[in-house]
C-alpha cells in the first residue's frame, strides 16, 4: 500500500499546537484593512483555534495521528 501524502496546501495553513488542537490564521485580515477598526484587526491578528468538527479533516490532510 503507497503512503499517504500530506495535502501540501494544508500544510502551509495550518499547524498542530503540543495539545493537538489545529491552529490557522483568522479569514478577513490580509486586505481592505483600512475600514476595519484596530481592535479587529489586533483580534484577526492571533491565531484561530481550528473548530472541533473541521479538526479531524485537517489532521487526516496533514497526515497527523487521530486523537
Amino acid at each position: 500500500m503507497p503512503k499517504m501524502k500530506t495535502h501540501s496546501g494544508a500544510k502551509k495553513r495550518f499547524k498542530l499546537t503540543a495539545t493537538g488542537k489545529v491552529r490557522a490564521r483568522h479569514a478577513f485580515s490580509s486586505h481592505i484593512l483600512e475600514k476595519k477598526p484596530p481592535k479587529r484587526k489586533r483580534e484577526l491578528a492571533r491565531p484561530l483555534i481550528v473548530s472541533k468538527h473541521d479538526t479531524p479533516r485537517i489532521k487526516r490532510m496533514l497526515g497527523a495521528k487521530k486523537s
